[in-house]
């Protein structure tokens, strides 16, 4: 182990993490030049396409008589539990710095993960290259965020490879040896923990581990920590940036193995493996990621549900954080009801099933949990909108609060602070940062997801950037509305609703309806119900035929009783007829901000 340093790469989303790794993997000679092209480590092609990391990635790179093993880790803040899982699977961390943008918000983000973990900080500008790089005035930023001399920030450029290699060297000799846990076990043993995991259609689910105690040999048999699922290890190895099968690893080392499984929910990240015949205990700090934010998931041709149903099944495989269970609706017909940990990553999953199984969806508005307490005391976990309990049934509703650092020039603090306004967060404290302030706020989850970021940055006209953890859960003043087409309510368009604001969306939700609703054969009210009141409401008028046309001349009366007759025929339309919706009136509505 002496001569092994295990060590990650972490900084704020766009900061250059890929393009670093990528050089690193270039100079160690780990990729042939002939081979190397843009993001090596990012495989999907969804993360190349955004230049952004959406599944860690490790590589084993030697260097001067050394073993790096470097974890690529996810950016975003939808991932912080992956990324934390990958920071207990080193010892040292990268803390990158973008030199033309300064700290941002994430940055504070994941330095306090790798605090947490005990980890040796390496502080690393990157972009020095750029015209716009602001090399002094960020070193003494980031100088400062840490508590050390501006002289032992290190200067790097992942495109053209200046101070790549003198970081290598630099993490040689910062980041410890890994050390085993156990070291006074007596005979065989073995245990790792998984930080990711991936699913062979061929091998069955593969799990990325790191191996704190003992070693492991090829065809061992194993058991989970959590789930306590046996199986034999029948392939083991270490990436190069791709597999490379070995007969045995060792403590300290970053490798993988193959289990064969080939069922969902049964490998998780954070999850302890072990030899069966003579388990270690399970490793600390595992936690089961709990989905946030809930969407419904239906095809739009419902002969492909069966389609949809295999490749949320292929998916969870290899993504164990989100979660689905089936339902059905009236007008959609059968789909799913999915649970995500962020916007992002509900982005990430139904594009993926569109790309990758070529599935047309209809994914409704996104929700969140809430816990409703009943008039009787009795509390429900509601996670749809249109399960809410009647209004007269409501004693309390709590919903999750976040935390989020906002960071942005000072000339954008102004609209900023009326955006927090008009989204309910409450500032806890202010930081100036040179030309820059750090913002903290709470607020509810829902109202970080109504948009929240894009208006932020439009704002800020593109300079803010913000990171949050999910926080405590508070009271909610919010509101079941309800969409009545024709006196019948809707469960598609129900929407949960600050109470402040539930007139103002109230008369948006009918105007669209309104504008966007065939006429039928019969006149139809299209309204808004909330609080036991009508708030809003718009009459759709019926079709007319002249049931006179074909009569010329004559007695005026006979044309009275055509059009007497017509009317009541309607009003027995009206008490008889069902509406009928088409379903582009629903994807227009699922589908509007």
């Amino acid at each position: 182990m002496k001569h092994i340093r295990n060590f990650s790469i972490i900084a704020h989303i766009d900061h250059g993490k890929s393009t670093l790794a990528d050089r690193m993997l270039e100079i160690t000679g780990t990729v042939d030049k002939r081979h190397m092209k843009e993001q090596v480590l990012d495989s999907m092609e969804l993360e190349r396409e955004r230049g952004i990391t959406i599944k860690m990635q490790p590589v084993r790179m030697h260097y001067r008589d050394h073993i790096l093993n470097l974890i690529d880790t996810p950016g975003h803040i939808d991932f912080s539990y992956e990324v934390s899982r990958a920071l207990k699977a080193v010892e040292g961390s990268i803390l990158l710095v973008d030199a033309t943008q300064s700290v941002q918000a994430q940055t504070f983000t994941t330095l306090g993960m790798a605090r947490e973990q005990g980890l040796v900080i390496i502080p690393v500008l990157s972009k020095i290259d750029s015209p716009l790089a602001r090399i002094d005035e960020t070193k003494l930023e980031l100088a400062a965020l840490l508590d050390i001399d501006p002289d032992l920030i290190l200067e790097t450029s992942g495109r053209t490879g200046d101070g790549v290699a003198m970081l290598l060297d630099e993490i040689i000799k910062r980041v410890p040896e890994p050390v085993t846990l156990l070291p006074d076990t007596v005979g065989a043993h073995f245990r790792s923990l998984v930080f990711d995991f991936e699913y062979s259609t061929h091998q069955g689910i593969i799990v990325y581990v790191r191996v704190f105690d003992g070693e492991l040999v090829k065809g061992e048999q194993l058991v989970f920590g959590v789930s306590k699922e046996k199986f034999f290890a029948l392939e083991i190895g270490t990436f190069s940036p791709s597999r490379k099968a070995k007969d045995k690893l060792v403590a300290g080392e970053i490798g993988y193995i193959v289990t064969g499984i080939k069922r969902p929910g049964i490998a998780s990240v954070g999850d302890t493996v072990t030899l069966l015949k003579k388990p270690l205990p399970t490793l600390p700090g595992y936690m089961e990621p709990r989905p946030v934010v809930w969407a419904s998931v239906y095809p739009e041709n419902q002969d492909d549900f069966d389609t949809l149903k295999d490749a949320l099944g292929k998916l969870r495989l290899t993504d164990s954080s989100f979660a689905y269970e089936e339902e059905s609706s009236g007008a959609l017909g059968r789909g799913f009801r999915c649970g995500f940990l962020g916007m992002l990553h509900l982005e990430i999953i139904t594009e993926r099933l569109r790309r990758e199984y070529n599935l047309a969806l209809v994914v409704t508005m996104p929700s969140i949990t809430y816990k409703v307490v009943k008039q009787n005391g009795v509390t429900e976990i509601v996670y749809s909108p249109h399960l809410f309990p009647d209004y007269g049934l409501i004693k309390e509703i709590i919903e999750p609060w976040v935390v989020a650092t906002i960071i942005t020039p000072d000339t954008y603090v102004s609209p900023i602070m009326q955006l927090l306004f008009d989204h309910e967060a409450s500032v806890i404290k202010t930081e100036n940062l040179g030309d820059r302030v750090s913002i903290e706020v709470s607020m509810p989850l829902r109202e970080m997801m109504r948009n929240f970021f894009d208006n932020l940055k439009s704002v800020s006209s593109g300079y803010g950037s913000i990171s949050y953890e999910i926080a405590d859960e508070k009271s909610a003043d919010v509101v079941r509305l309800d969409v009545m087409v024709g006196g019948e309510p809707i469960p598609a368009f129900t929407r949960v609703v600050a109470r402040q604001k539930v007139e103002l969306e109230a008369e948006k939700m009918v105007e669209k309806l309104y504008d966007i609703m065939p006429r039928q054969m019969f006149e139809m009210k299209v309204q808004a119900q909330a609080l036991g009141r009508i708030l809003s409401s718009k009459t759709i008028k019926a079709f007319r035929k002249d049931v006179t046309g074909y009569l010329y001349g004559g007695d005026i009366t006979r044309k009275m009783k055509l059009r007497e007759k017509q009317k009541k025929g309607k009003k027995k339309m009206q008490l008889l007829g069902k509406v009928n919706i088409p379903q582009d009136v629903f994807l227009k509505m699922m589908r509007s901000k």
